[in-house]
């Protein structure tokens, strides 16, 4: 099942809201709690999308979640966001899901209402019959009531996590406590009968008819009048709890159906966590109840879950489990917390991959921060045994192809046959200046810099999906090649002869560059031509001058431009001109550089021949020319042939129970793959989702790392098994 994993960010991000304006949430899950439900949902079995709960949700949804009207199986939302700012911050995000009709785990908009504003709260529990604590409401420091008696608590009505939370004993302090809260959370603030005794935790997980309520915690308190603080629960490991609380039979029952009571007036859904202080003559009161009760380790909810026999990974499963009930009727299969091998590799690579994402994008943020022009060799050899210390691990074996234009070529195996099962390749340089370099750094869902996408997130993925297959045991099933070429700016122009040599030792050819934004794999890519053209004055003219070569030049310029201005098969793009002129005078020479993108042979030969046809043609009025055109580096187009169709269908139906979507893509950008020989099976994109190539805003999407390098074992897998 596809599961989106909502959550906020601990500060405001301007650009995630339109106004930050009223009360900002307090309460927030660490990156560290968030990786760690998104891993116990991987070894579930579930796909999992963390999503930050910002203005761009709506849209982070519309991409990933299934479309059930069109006959997708349904998605689930694990809603972990309190919210961002102003009021009832904890039914933001459910109601945005009722509103996009998208299930989710947790209780409703109305729900969490009632139960984040305390007053509302306590009137539900007192018109129902449950005892709760004497109460009154303040909206300034100087209202009065003849009935309240001290010692009272107070507290802001509004907040969650024990905020504000201070006990007094006379009228001064509570004016003066009332005021500095009024003045902090700009809220009403609510009064409550101290209860002096002993204090409790219990969790509830399901919905009615089977709510399981989970073995009672006792807060253990140092004397009656204690008071557990946000500042105690913040603290390492927290106060000291006991599960099973010490309490006879009749009373741990009473205080069961209280809890069951409460829950269902309230009309919370899948899991809460209900408070209770009890006097020094046993009798009870329900002191509040928290609709989004921590899932942290150190939380009373996981502690009583852990007495009951749940691992954390069993336990987020399960509140997933009883949401997909409530919606759905039926269960959904858990797995333990451990990782199980013997499950799909799909899960077990997913898992392996969520569980080390972190230490995947510190390799992918080194080898960004690493400048790697083609004519960088020294950065991009750097570069290439970074990759090879990391194979070698892995038991790949090393043979190098020493390069002196260019960086050195590398080809690994992890097997000593003359045949792979499956070869990976990738390239090491980009084509960005040797000043142009744009750091690593991550923006909302984004990760930039320079070469991410057309290179490096495919060859930090590749790493993930070979270091997945080793963690299932099954890299040593696969006859496994990578070669890692370093000229692909310049058109493939030395690496071609080893891409088809070691092709032709393939059964099935995989290119890391990255998938388009849709989730496209490349079945086609257009071929090209590069050429260098230079303009020189004859010698026996007279020097030219600024009324010769620089106007026919400009005429040759618009006259390319007008060719391929409406032309959707073909590009041609000018990255060059230089005009100058012989000791000083004024231009005599000049050479212009082209780049020309086609989508079959046949466009490339008739784009080259109006080339020629342009750039020979003398211009009305003008003086002769001669005119040199060189091609300087071709790679052919890619058409899709049978053996790709059929490769594109084996990995569509991976992609199908990995619950990614592809779609086949045709890149204007030529490849490696270019110079694999016709009729071998070969596709790319199988790098992260990404976009905008060679400029400034190169990126990748966060979360298609780990869905990519899963689907990328999968595949390298198969092609072994076929």
């Amino acid at each position: 099942m596809k599961v989106a994993l909502i959550y906020n960010e601990t500060q405001i991000d301007p650009n995630d809201v339109i106004n930050v304006f009223g009360m900002t949430t307090k309460e927030h899950y660490s990156t560290k709690a968030v990786e760690r439900v998104a891993r116990a949902l991987e070894k579930g079995g579930h796909t999992v999308k963390v999503i930050e709960g910002d203005i761009h949700l709506a849209d982070e949804l519309r991409e990933f979640m299934p479309k059930v009207v069109a006959g997708e199986t349904p998605g689930m939302v694990f809603n972990m966001a309190y919210g961002i700012q102003g009021q009832n911050r904890y039914t933001h995000v459910p109601a945005m899901m009722e509103m996009l009709g998208i299930p989710y785990m947790g209780s409703g908009p109305a729900g969490h209402a009632v139960v984040q504003d305390k007053v509302m709260t306590k009137i539900v529990l007192q018109k129902n019959n449950i005892p709760t604590p004497g109460f009154w409401v303040f909206r300034t420091p100087e209202d009065t009531y003849d009935d309240l008696v001290f010692p009272v608590i107070v507290k802001p009505k509004l907040e969650s996590t024990s905020m504000g939370m201070e006990v007094v004993d006379n009228w001064d302090d509570l004016r003066a406590a009332v005021r500095v809260q009024i003045e902090k959370f700009q809220q009403d603030i609510l009064v409550e009968q101290f209860i002096s005794g002993r204090e409790f935790a219990v969790g509830l997980l399901g919905n009615s008819p089977n709510i399981d309520v989970l073995p009672i915690v006792e807060i253990n308190l140092d004397d009656p009048d204690q008071i557990q603080t946000i500042s105690d629960k913040k603290k390492k490991g927290g106060v000291d709890k006991t599960c099973p609380a010490k309490l006879s039979k009749e009373k741990t029952e009473e205080m069961k159906q209280m809890c069951i009571k409460a829950f269902a007036s309230l009309g919370l859904n899948d899991y809460a966590r209900v408070d209770f202080r009890m006097d020094k003559d046993e009798n009870l009161y329900i002191l509040e109840l928290n609709s989004m009760a921590s899932l942290g380790l150190g939380g009373s909810y996981y502690y009583a879950a852990q007495v009951a026999g749940y691992t954390y990974d069993s336990l987020i499963n399960k509140i997933l489990d009883v949401s997909v009930i409530r919606y759905f009727g039926s269960s959904i299969h858990q797995h333990d917390n451990e990782t199980d091998l013997t499950q799909p590799l799909r899960v077990v690579a997913r898992t392996y991959l969520r569980g080390h994402l972190h230490s995947i994008k510190e390799t992918l943020q080194n080898f960004v921060n690493l400048n790697t022009h083609v004519y960088n060799i020294e950065n991009v050899n750097q570069l290439g045994n970074m990759i090879s210390r990391r194979l070698k691990h892995l038991g790949f074996s090393e043979h190098i192809h020493r390069q002196y234009d260019v960086g050195n070529f590398y080809y690994f195996k992890n097997h000593t046959e003359p045949e792979n099962d499956v070869l990976l390749i990738s390239h090491l340089d980009t084509h960005y200046g040797p000043d142009d370099l744009i750091s690593y750094h991550e923006e909302n869902d984004k990760i930039l810099g320079s070469g991410i996408a057309e290179s490096k997130g495919g060859l930090a993925v590749m790493l993930g999906a070979l270091h997945a297959l080793r963690f299932a045991k099954k890299l040593r099933k696969v006859r496994c090649a990578v070669l890692l070429t370093t000229d692909d700016s310049l058109g493939g122009r030395f690496s071609k002869k080893f891409v088809k040599e070691y092709s032709k030792k393939s059964k099935y050819i995989i290119g890391l560059k990255s998938g388009s934004k849709d989730g496209g794999i490349i079945t086609t890519c257009y071929g090209r031509n590069d050429y260098q053209i230079r303009f020189t004055t004859p010698n026996d003219q007279p020097t030219s001058d600024i009324h010769g070569i620089i106007p026919v030049l400009a005429k040759k310029l618009t006259a390319l431009e007008k060719l391929s201005k409406d032309e959707k098969d073909y590009r041609l793009r000018t990255t060059s001109v230089v005009s100058k002129g012989s000791h000083g005078n004024t231009p005599n020479f000049a050479t212009l550089t082209l780049i020309c993108s086609y989508k079959t042979k046949k466009l490339g030969e008739l784009l080259e021949s109006k080339i020629q046809t342009i750039m020979k043609k003398r211009e009305t009025g003008s003086k002769k020319l001669d005119v040199s055109i060189n091609k300087i580096q071709t790679r052919p187009a890619v058409l899709e042939e049978p053996s790709d169709t059929k490769f594109y269908e084996m990995v569509e139906d991976l992609a199908k129970k990995h619950e990614i979507k592809i779609k086949k893509h045709s890149q204007l950008i030529s490849s490696d793959i270019s110079n694999v020989p016709t009729k071998l099976p070969a596709l790319d994109g199988f790098g992260p989702l990404g976009h905008n190539y060679r400029s400034t805003k190169e990126y990748i999407i966060h979360d298609s790392i780990v869905d990519r390098a899963a689907l990328l074992a999968s595949v390298i897998f198969r092609c072994a098994q076929k």
